[in-house]
């Protein structure tokens, strides 16, 4: 029984979009709460209800989404609503285990392309009227600067395994999935930050620039620094806002309130990307219930 919940957690890739800051629709019990853009669209029409994809791939350099939208993405560009895409990639670009980590990350050329080839599969299968939101890079420097000293689970016990230890592990089996960031080399983790940043320069040029006829296109900003101020005014210390076992990924908590933020920048700046509040909502509630939940 322990193994029980591995097929689901493989074919998952060990991620869990059912409580992802876009996609989430459980109840957490994994460390903190589940809220999502899909929950908020949800609440603010109920003709919302089940309609959400998660298309992710764990993947490094370079990430080319084009194909998994080929063979993954469920719209009909006649018969269908308009759909928000969130293209998100955090830090895959610029994250990879390679001993020469710095050539192997996504040039901002690469990058250019990559979205652009991206973004005009999307023009050819979105409904007319859909919205695209890009989200810049995280800067990585957050994880060593707030994990590097403390111990992770496995050392707790006995106060013997530092994050610090564990990246110089994982990178020694050179299955690091971050070397520009999870290394005590300062510059490194700069240059990667650096790099970062002009990718998410490329994105948010294309936002600026590039029109396409079947949906319009935003930028914002990866939002980990509003969503560490937000955790602190609520008590909370900056590592809880990261997951404690791989010492990478954004946490339950990390997920939920960047939710907020992206909500209240679409709200006050975009309002047209989340419509309109449904005024049949209770009617619709009373009539098809949760239909079995999700």
């Amino acid at each position: 029984k322990s193994f029980a919940d591995l097929p689901m957690a493989f074919s998952d890739e060990f991620d869990w979009p059912q409580f992802s800051e876009i996609t989430g629709f459980l109840n957490s019990t994994i460390g903190g709460w589940t809220d999502s853009l899909y929950l908020r669209l949800r609440k603010r029409n109920r003709c919302n209800h089940r309609d959400l994809q998660n298309i992710s791939q764990n993947v490094h350099f370079p990430v080319n989404i084009a194909p998994y939208l080929s063979f993954s993405l469920a719209r009909n560009q006649l018969l269908d609503n308009p759909a928000i895409v969130i293209y998100a990639t955090i830090g895959n670009d610029v994250c990879n285990g390679e001993r020469d980590t710095l050539a192997h990350m996504t040039t901002p050329k690469e990058m250019l392309s990559n979205v652009v080839q991206a973004l005009r599969y999307l023009d050819s299968r979105l409904p007319n009227g859909s919205h695209v939101i890009l989200t810049g890079l995280v800067d990585g420097r957050f994880l060593w600067d707030n994990l590097h000293d403390r111990y992770h689970p496995l050392g707790q016990l006995n106060k013997d395994v530092t994050y610090s230890q564990l990246y110089s592990f994982l990178d020694c089996l050179q299955v690091s999935p971050c070397s520009g960031w999870l290394t005590p080399n300062e510059t490194l983790r700069n240059l990667t930050s650096e790099r970062a940043l002009q990718l998410s320069n490329v994105l948010k040029e294309i936002a600026r620039s590039e029109k396409f006829a079947n949906f319009d296109i935003f930028y914002m900003d990866f939002p980990l620094r509003q969503t560490a101020e937000e955790w602190r005014k609520m008590g909370g210390e900056p590592w809880q806002l990261i997951e404690p076992v791989d010492g990478f990924h954004p946490s339950q908590i990390a997920a939920a309130l960047g939710t907020g933020i992206t909500w209240q920048k679409a709200l006050h700046e975009w309002p047209q990307v989340l419509g309109k509040e449904n005024p049949f909502n209770d009617q619709i509630e009373a009539i098809f219930k949760d239909q079995g939940g999700h």
